[in-house]
């Protein structure tokens, strides 16, 4: 049996992990239609079939799922070195597609971005901001941004960002309700609820000394976009537990005041993630080596 060439290979990893030929054909840069003849001729060098083929899909058959599965690690190994030599290219080119939350947009947009087009002016950063869960491989994105406890196990994740949640409230609505001085007391006010993009919604923590809590609040309004909470909560519609970046700028401006000092409120540590069997191209791994420099508290 022939032994199948390394961009063979490339080929059948590229199908396999994007379930499309479009879509790898546009990673490895030639037709669709090349691409679907070189992957017939590896399975006949072989002898076994790699991939079931349909109108709308393809996907790996057990041969194929066992194939990637070998070589993951061996295709890992090649791209480190790759990689090795490309500080002595000079340049890095190519588009990286994210798909990350609003605001882990933003704080992309601030942090992170300056540094790449300061350090990589030749990649291009395509990011597309929703905050429902998606599957970033079946998408064609090349990576995703989530709080860290949401992402897969086997996927490869740098932590790029911490992100300090705080209790706020306008002025209006403090001097009619009150302030409260415990997070029982929310139980006695208009609170703004957080619904998460699974559907449930999500829990308030509080930590103060050695006492932990975490309350399950509804509130008078439920939202599903944190930069609408810190609206709502500037129109005086009640407590909001909100990012700190988000409410930022009505916290300076006086249109918000934070409440509940003494109680530590949440942190979520923020991520990139992309798939770790898949070869990592030089443009994603100068974005990740930048995520990682910055480390931002938000």
């Amino acid at each position: 049996m022939a032994r199948p060439s390394l961009s063979d290979l490339l080929a059948f990893a590229a199908v396999a992990n994007h379930r499309s030929f479009r879509r790898a054909a546009d990673e490895l840069g030639m037709a669709p239609s090349t691409l679907s003849h070189a992957l017939r001729a590896l399975e006949e060098r072989l002898g076994v079939r790699l991939l079931h083929r349909t109108t709308r899909s393809v996907a790996p058959t057990e041969a194929g799922y066992r194939l990637l599965e070998r070589l993951g690690p061996a295709l890992e190994l090649f791209d480190h070195a790759l990689e090795a030599v490309t500080p002595y290219q000079g340049r890095v080119t190519g588009t990286i597609r994210l798909n990350a939350p609003r605001l882990a947009a933003a704080l992309l947009v601030r942090d992170v971005l300056p540094l790449m087009a300061e350090r990589f002016p030749e990649v291009i950063v395509d990011i597309v901001a929703e905050d429902r869960l998606i599957d970033v491989v079946g998408r064609g994105f090349d990576a995703g941004v989530r709080p860290m406890s949401m992402i897969a196990q086997d996927m490869v994740a740098v932590a790029f960002a911490s992100v300090r949640y705080a209790c706020v409230a306008s002025p209006a609505y403090l001097e009619r309700a009150g302030v409260p001085s415990s997070p029982e007391d929310l139980a006695r006010h208009r609170c703004i609820g957080h619904r998460l993009p699974g559907g449930r919604l999500y829990r308030w923590e509080f930590e103060r000394h050695d006492e932990r809590m975490e309350l399950d609040i509804a509130g008078g309004v439920i939202l599903d976009d944190e930069g609408l909470m810190v609206d709502a909560a500037v129109a005086g519609l009640g407590v909001a537990y909100a990012p700190v970046f988000a409410a930022a700028e009505f916290l300076r401006a006086g249109a918000l005041q934070q409440v509940l000092f003494d109680w530590t409120q949440g942190v979520d540590r923020l991520a990139l993630y992309y798939p770790g069997h898949r070869t990592v191209p030089p443009a994603l791994r100068a974005f990740v080596d930048v995520a990682k420099s910055v480390d931002a508290l938000s």
